[in-house]
């Protein structure tokens, strides 16, 4: 979920301070920023063109709300699709273990295993009283369980994988080396 367009759709429901920007993120989401993370998304935000400054309240704490511009990102993205996709750090650090010798792949999925259990019980543990939170949990659950039956069929493919040294074919190009004169 990207924070940013988070904070931006709860600026959308009324001027926010940063602090209380992020209590409104953790008790809409059941999910923990921090603040300086806020304050930096905020003045990316203004930078963007996405939120502008709204004064101060009666405090003198600095108030934010969305650009016109802002309300539209948050509209155009709560009504588009999700997709968890990206990077998968796990998945590239498996994939290159699997080819390095020596590499010790079914310890490295071990200790992958336990750490996906691990969380899977703290995740059972957590308490969901609020719905948002609930929603979370749950698909932190359906997550960490598929992760497991992930981790399975990694075992199974990459008992038949042979590692493997540098390719002997070189790319053409390459940075020089700097001179020293």
């Amino acid at each position: 979920m990207s924070v940013r367009l988070s904070l931006l759709a709860i600026l959308d429901r009324g001027a926010c301070y940063g602090s209380q920007l992020r209590a409104e993120y953790e008790r809409r989401t059941g999910a923990r920023v921090n603040v300086g993370q806020v304050y930096t998304t905020l003045e990316r935000l203004e930078r963007d063109g996405l939120a502008q400054g709204a004064g101060v309240d009666d405090e003198a704490r600095v108030l934010w709300e969305p650009t016109a511009a802002g309300r539209d990102e948050v509209r155009a993205w709560l009504a588009g699709a999700s997709l968890v996709e990206g990077r998968d750090d796990v998945a590239l650090k498996i994939a290159l273990a699997v080819t390095l010798p020596g590499a010790d792949v079914p310890g490295i999925l071990s200790i992958q295993r336990e750490a996906v259990r691990a969380a899977l019980v703290e995740a059972r543990d957590e308490r969901a009283d609020a719905v948002p939170a609930a929603i979370v949990r749950a698909a932190r659950l359906q997550r960490l369980e598929a992760d497991l039956r992930w981790i399975d069929e990694v075992a199974e493919l990459a008992r038949g994988a042979e590692p493997f040294d540098l390719s002997e074919e070189r790319p053409r190009r390459g940075r020089p080396a700097r001179s020293t004169v």
